[in-house]
């Protein structure tokens, strides 16, 4: 049965208050733990040299978090949702893309303060890393979670079948997945600086899908919805 427009609407603040809050705490606690070289560091500690095996699959995954590969997907995403919105009629057709940029623009203006506060020294894995402190929480984990998850709430709306979103979906989802894989697997990052990653995206990609809500509602010329 349809759930009324009326009941969506009241039933989604309480979901978006769980998708910002509960991230946000999560990485408080991360970070935290972090500064206080808490518990939840040491077995984080534990859990990485149970998981770090450098090998050549391990690298070219955690590639997909670099600026080179995410970027370029970003971009063809938000040209090709500015032309069908364009072609739709749509005002402000190059907004939606713009705010995408504008947020992956924010990863490294977020990320690089929180480096040089927490100051966490990379893994063990000497190959794969060189000395140094810096390393939480992972901006290639941002980066890939920001870029591939952003061109996906830019094209979803294009898609007109369950299928095709799903699959676009599970794609973005794999992508983010085996980035964070690769760079703790390769010795890049701990894991718990992948979690933080994960959460701070999760917050602004939240932000971000908010935010297209409002220049696609009713009224407006705007794409298909799911």
């Amino acid at each position: 049965m349809p759930i009324p427009a009326n009941q969506e609407r009241a039933a989604l603040p309480g979901s978006v208050a769980l998708l910002l809050a509960l991230p946000a705490l999560l990485f408080a606690l991360i970070t935290w733990q972090v500064v206080a070289d808490g518990p939840l560091v040491r077995l984080d500690e534990r859990l990485s040299r149970v998981l770090v095996n450098p090998d050549r699959c391990s690298e070219l995954l955690a590639d997909l978090g670099n600026i080179p590969v995410a970027v370029p997907v970003l971009a063809v995403a938000a040209g090709y949702a500015a032309v069908r919105r364009r072609r739709a009629g749509a005002d402000r057709w190059w907004l939606p893309g713009a705010a995408a940029a504008l947020l992956l623009a924010l990863v490294p203006a977020l990320v690089v303060p929180l480096k040089e506060l927490t100051d966490r020294p990379g893994t063990p894995a000497v190959p794969a890393v060189p000395p140094g402190t810096g390393y939480y929480p992972s901006g290639h984990t941002a980066t890939a979670a920001i870029a591939y998850g952003c061109a996906t709430l830019l094209l979803l709306p294009w898609l007109r079948t369950a299928l095709a979103r799903s699959a676009l979906i599970t794609l973005c989802a794999a992508l983010v997945l085996g980035a964070s894989y690769g760079l703790v697997r390769r010795g890049y990052h701990w894991p718990l600086d992948v979690v933080a990653g994960w959460c701070l995206s999760t917050v602004l990609l939240t932000s971000l899908w908010l935010f297209l809500r409002t220049v696609t509602t009713p009224g407006r010329s705007q794409p298909p919805g799911p």
